[in-house]
């Protein structure tokens, strides 16, 4: 009996011992709460201090753009249309007479005069015709003189005078038909330029009319484009164009409008460009693909911003800029009517004045009312 009673004292004991120690617990846990509060109120306090000493900080809840300042500038919108090259001066040889070519005296890349001896048909008949021709002449023309002079003594009839005289000049008719003749069967170049193809060889026959060779002048060109019949009042002649050649990247040429065309092709409607420009150092060629820009719209002073700026939605054209709200920089929405565009910038009709900051860089980010911060060049 004396030992239960000792085990239920213990036990009393050890219950007592517990509750102490549970209530301990969450007397300490109510104290580390209130201390964790006092802690945050002070982090928070000196965030707050830090972010009034560190502007970077400051920003951490804003989003970070860049800005630029709108001003008046010039804006210009050009049309721009295809074109290929030609020659001023290119010819295609062809005999006058039909014959057999004796003789090419050039080969290709070879560089010509105008007048230059190219090719000779064979001419032999008409050669040998040309020497009897002059045999008999010289005996026409001995017959002549005689009996001229004898006419002129009295002696002889008229007709026997008149009848000399007659068959010396008309000798002398044929002779130049037949030297005529002669030269047709050589052929000689219409132009200065480079002899850049040989149809014929040698031997082979020679047609009027069918090509021999192709001599080209580079020193100058033309440029004919098509052009649609809607820009026929903005197209002048005499009118400064641009000229550019995919070929030739670094390659620009300012040069007026040297012809325009006056009939509409019903085919495309559209009508024909023409200028001529000096080849420097021969580097077109004929057939080039040429560029051409074509002033079409000039404002001497107009809002421009880069195009893809502009946004749409259901009500229209829009794009961000920033404005001062209550102290805080914020990003504006602004509905704007855009004017004509070229290449990728477009003029602002109305909607933006000129001082105001368009958002050109984190455009996507921000929606209206969205605070921001305007990033420095030396931001990381």
């Amino acid at each position: 009996m004396k030992y239960w009673i000792l085990a239920f004292i213990i036990v009393i004991l050890a219950a007592c011992s517990n509750q102490e120690t549970e209530q301990s617990i969450k007397d300490q846990i109510t104290t580390y709460r209130k201390d964790i509060g006092a802690l945050n109120l002070k982090i928070a306090e000196l965030e707050k201090k830090l972010k009034s000493m560190d502007p970077a900080e400051e920003s951490a809840d804003k989003i970070p753009v860049e800005v630029q300042a709108l001003s008046y500038e010039p804006f210009n919108h050009y049309i721009q249309v295809s074109g290929t090259a030609e020659a001023v001066n290119e010819a295609y040889i062809s005999p006058e007479l039909a014959g057999q070519l004796r003789e090419i005296y050039v080969k290709e890349g070879d560089y010509v005069r105008k007048g230059q001896l190219l090719a000779r048909l064979n001419n032999e008949i008409t050669e040998s015709s040309i020497a009897d021709l002059e045999s008999s002449l010289a005996l026409a023309t001995t017959v002549y003189e005689k009996q001229a002079r004898l006419w002129e003594k009295g002696i002889g009839s008229e007709i026997q005078y008149l009848t000399a005289k007659n068959n010396k000049e008309s000798l002398a008719q044929k002779l130049v038909t037949l030297q005529a003749q002669l030269d047709m069967a050589t052929i000689k170049s219409p132009v200065n330029g480079i002899v850049d193809e040989i149809y014929s060889k040698n031997g082979e026959m020679a047609m009027p009319g069918a090509r021999l060779m192709r001599i080209v002048n580079l020193e100058e060109l033309y440029i004919n484009a098509d052009v649609s019949e809607t820009y026929l009042s903005k197209v002048h002649e005499g009118k400064a164009v641009k000229v550019y050649f995919p070929v030739y990247p670094d390659m620009s040429l300012e040069v007026p409008i040297y012809r325009k065309g006056n009939i509409i092709n019903p085919g495309n409607r559209t009508f024909t460009v023409q200028l001529k420009l000096k080849n420097p150092d021969n580097l077109l060629k004929p057939n080039i693909l040429a560029v051409i820009h074509i002033n079409d719209f000039s404002a001497d002073s107009a809002i421009v911003i880069p195009s893809v700026l502009i946004k749409q939605d259901i009500t229209g054209s829009y794009l961000y800029i920033t404005k001062m709200v209550d102290g805080k920089l914020i990003a504006k929405k602004v509905y704007v009517t855009p004017g004509q565009s070229y290449q990728d910038k477009t003029m602002v009709v109305s909607g933006l004045q000129a001082g105001e900051q368009v958002i050109i860089q984190g455009y996507n980010m921000v929606s209206d009312g969205s605070a921001v911060y305007v990033k420095t060049e030396n931001a990381s």
